[in-house]
């Protein structure tokens, strides 16, 4: 029987559109998305360089957008959180402990905190048990450590656990830690239909 949820945050409560922050940089002349953008990405992720040294970066490969331009394609990908979803998770919340373990920056939770008000995103964050994002951990899903991390800090049983990501390399990894897990099909599946998984 599962009595702890651990939940991924974008795509999950809050949409994105991955697409629209490539297609913003491309437009202040970004050729491609490459390697050196993809390593730069996990260490902001994992809070290893800091939110100027980032943009800076990103303004290497693209030298003629200012960091004003920059940020607003960075922040293009963060659509809305429909409010079904908050009500779905705050009555979820008086029945199992829930954790959500997000793969993001400081640019993004930023964002997301100052668009949706302080009412609104408290009203969130209070349905869990604790909140974790990546950058203020030091690791990233879909490495163990951030999934041992938290089995071994609340004392989580693995069998009773259900994660959910709608990343298979996350839920991949989470269940060869013994985790139950829900790769969520983002557009043809939404959290709210948890129950009808018959998962728990």
């Amino acid at each position: 029987m599962i009595n702890t949820i651990i939940f991924d945050f974008g795509d999950i409560f809050i949409n994105l559109d991955k697409q629209a922050t490539i297609n913003g940089l491309k437009k202040l002349g970004l050729s491609d998305w490459n390697e050196d953008l993809s390593q730069l990405n996990v260490q902001f992720e994992k809070g290893q360089i800091s939110r100027e040294n980032f943009l800076l970066g990103i303004q290497k490969q693209i030298p003629n957008a200012s960091i004003d331009e920059i940020l607003e394609a960075w922040n293009a990908i963060l659509l809305d959180f429909p409010l079904y979803r908050l009500e779905f998770v705050q009555k979820l919340s008086k029945k199992y402990r829930l954790f959500l373990l997000s793969n993001t920056d400081s640019i993004h939770i930023d964002t997301f905190e100052q668009e949706n008000g302080v009412s609104f995103y408290s009203d969130f964050y209070q349905c869990f048990e604790r909140v974790y994002f990546s950058y203020e951990m030091g690791m990233r899903k879909p490495d163990a450590e951030i999934y041992t991390y938290l089995i071994k800090k609340y004392d989580l049983s693995e069998k009773r656990t259900l994660f959910v990501d709608d990343k298979k390399e996350n839920t991949d990894a989470a269940q060869l830690l013994g985790l139950h897990v829900w790769n969520l099909q983002v557009g043809q599946e939404d959290v709210v239909d948890l129950f009808d998984k018959k998962i728990i």
